[in-house]
């Protein structure tokens, strides 16, 4: 398999043309530019957060996290390296979920001890989808750039 370092690299070139195609589009006005912001923000952040290597203790992407990567133990536990977390759509939706409930606790503990009251407007389906393809996409690389090297080693 690629080394971490490897993976981040061909992330960060495809996220340099992804760069170029959104401003493209927004320039014709064929994307918004806030969704393309979203997508491209998505894109960053699983790249350097929510790789599927999370599940792995001396993983560069577990490193980033800090202090805060005690949180993912749990989830290292529950998913065992290049099994379900390598799954090119289950993988990724693991991870979401898994955040996402960690952010969502956190939350609602917060609202609770405070007393403060938040509204959530509803979020529109464009900005959902742009949310969700930018932290899939390199998920989704990952698992193929390991794919290709494998079938490349076995020649």
């Amino acid at each position: 398999m690629p080394s971490g370092k490897v993976h981040l690299r061909i992330e960060m070139i495809i996220l340099v043309a992804l760069i170029a195609v959104g401003c493209y589009l927004s320039q014709v006005r064929l994307v918004s530019g806030a969704y393309a912001g979203v997508f491209l923000g998505a894109y960053l952040f699983s790249s350097l957060f929510l790789s599927p290597d999370l599940d792995l203790k001396r993983s560069d992407p577990f490193r980033r996290w800090g202090l805060a990567r005690v949180l993912w133990v749990p989830y290292a536990r529950l998913f065992h390296h290049r099994a379900l977390s390598h799954h090119i759509i289950l993988g990724p939706l693991t991870r979401i979920a898994y955040l996402g409930g960690i952010v969502s606790l956190a939350l609602i503990a917060i609202l609770h001890l405070t007393g403060w009251q938040v509204r959530f407007s509803v979020l529109q389906w464009p900005v959902i989808a742009a949310l969700l393809c930018g932290l899939y996409l390199p998920n989704q690389i990952h698992t193929i750039a390991d794919a290709v090297w494998s079938a490349l080693r076995r020649r």
